[in-house]
């Protein structure tokens, strides 16, 4: 077993098991979980000190992997999504009710990103699913740009950080409405 193969079934064995875990991302280090397990994302969110009214970003490596979330969009909205991934463009779709509450923070709609970045989309591929991704840092501190400055921020609180660099991206991703277009959060 490779080194990297070894800590990828160790990430995925920690978010199988309920754990919290860091992973590099195309700009930041990411906080992940299982999107279902509800205790695994409650304790992510404590960790951030985040309110889970703010919903929560999943990232998936295909856009399979987002299918249930997807039912109900029209073609062209399809069509849209495909043609912006895989890469840095996270979209907000309306909330069709498959995603739990404290991943959509109860709100009107859900966030969604098939990224690029071959750590994640190794991750998203191993757990079998998108899982949650979120910036590795607590509320009001800068999302955490190293493996180290995770471990400053979380030091022992995590079931895993899986090692791998950052993406080329200098800003966490784009965010926008998919069916106005309407950006929520500038690149």
């Amino acid at each position: 077993m490779s080194a990297n193969t070894f800590h990828l079934s160790r990430a995925v064995r920690a978010l199988h098991d309920g754990g919290v875990i860091a992973y590099p991302t195309e700009a930041v280090w990411g906080l992940g979980c299982d999107p279902f397990n509800d205790v695994a994302a409650l304790r992510l969110l404590a960790l951030k000190q985040r309110d889970w009214r703010k919903g929560m970003i999943l990232v998936a490596a295909d856009i399979a992997q987002l299918t249930p979330f997807l039912y109900g969009l029209e073609a062209q909205h399809l069509q849209t999504l495909k043609a912006s991934w895989p890469g840095p463009n996270t979209w907000l779709l309306p909330n069709n009710g498959a995603a739990p509450d404290w991943v959509t923070g109860g709100r009107e709609t859900l966030a969604v990103r098939v990224s690029n970045h071959p750590t994640v989309a190794a991750l998203c591929n191993a757990f079998g699913g998108p899982v949650v991704s979120t910036s590795a840092n607590p509320a009001g501190k800068p999302p955490a740009r190293s493996a180290l400055a995770v471990r400053r921020y979380f030091d022992t609180q995590l079931d895993d950080i899986l090692p791998g660099k950052l993406g080329g991206q200098r800003n966490p991703t784009r965010i926008r409405f998919l069916l106005s277009g309407e950006v929520a959060r500038h690149a």
